[in-house]
């Protein structure tokens, strides 16, 4: 079992790069889809933290994915302005 969420740490990794590219887009289209994908990887690395005891990694995920709503909000609102 340790062992399926050690694996778990990479596609959090891959995850969190792929939403970093998608939010770094100028298309508002690609940042609403990043910002999504940004959450799943908050979700991929709170899987990991918390079995590995990563309390201070799980709390930046849950600030980071706070930001990322907050982002996806302000994206919205300069879509609809």
């Amino acid at each position: 079992m340790n062992e399926l969420i050690d694996l778990l740490q990479w596609p959090a990794m891959l995850v969190t790069v792929l939403a970093a590219w998608l939010v770094g887009s100028r298309d508002r289209k690609r940042r609403k889809v990043g910002f999504w994908v940004f959450l799943a990887s908050n979700a991929l690395w709170i899987a990991w933290g918390i079995p590995a005891q990563a309390y201070a990694l799980v709390l930046l995920q849950l600030c980071l994915a706070a930001m990322n709503i907050r982002g996806s909000y302000k994206n919205r609102l300069q879509q609809d302005g």
